[in-house]
């Protein structure tokens, strides 16, 4: 595992290559993130880094109290690593200079949301036939056997909540940065909607 930044998804454009080749591309916003804690497998257990944007947010009194001197940040998210994190420390800024044209990353984000939907759009079911009399259109048919065992498998693919659920999209390419900007620009889509957070890491 390893370290990654928090951005927000702005949006999606296209740009155009030196041989005239179109991409589209997902831009995410990478602010500065600041290392807030860094945690040690002696004090907790565990390796990760914990890192913080967004100053402007609403914080409570013991949010504030456990950034103590650091900046007020309002968003806190923790990356796990397999080494020793010596080379962070508390206070030290991350930029989108971590990334550049080229790395293959992971992007999480959660998935919108799309309510309750029918197995046709949940699960890509077919439909059953119009004609000849059938009342089978979108119906979804049986969900098991009676008698034995005499209830419904776990796991049986019905109608349900879509989406709103913590989505990983990987090996995506970086195409661009732009450090003046604070633009990280990515090959295909980035899950989440408009200004959404997500985190982005190399594979």
């Amino acid at each position: 595992m390893t370290i990654g930044l928090i951005g927000r998804k702005v949006g999606m454009t296209q740009i155009f290559q030196d041989d005239g080749t179109m991409i589209p591309v997902s831009v995410v916003a990478v602010e500065p993130n600041t290392v807030t804690r860094v945690r040690t497998p002696e004090r907790d257990g565990y390796t990760a880094v914990q890192l913080g944007i967004e100053e402007n947010g609403k914080l409570t009194k013991p949010e504030i109290g456990q950034l103590k001197n650091l900046p007020k940040v309002s968003v806190l998210r923790e990356f796990r690593l397999d080494d020793e994190p010596a080379a962070y420390t508390v206070g030290q800024k991350l930029d989108i200079s971590l990334f550049e044209a080229g790395d293959i990353i992971d992007v999480q984000g959660v998935s919108k949301g799309k309510g309750f939907s029918g197995h046709i759009k949940r699960h890509h079911f077919k439909r059953g036939p119009k004609t000849h009399g059938s009342d089978h259109h979108r119906a979804p048919g049986s969900i098991g056997p009676g008698t034995t065992p005499g209830r419904v498998y776990k796991g049986m693919r019905m109608a349900g909540h879509l989406g709103n659920a913590t989505v990983t999209v990987k090996k995506l390419t970086v195409v661009r940065t732009d450090a003046e900007r604070n633009l990280l620009l990515v090959k295909g889509s980035v899950p989440g909607s408009l200004n959404a957070l997500v985190l982005v890491k190399k594979a």
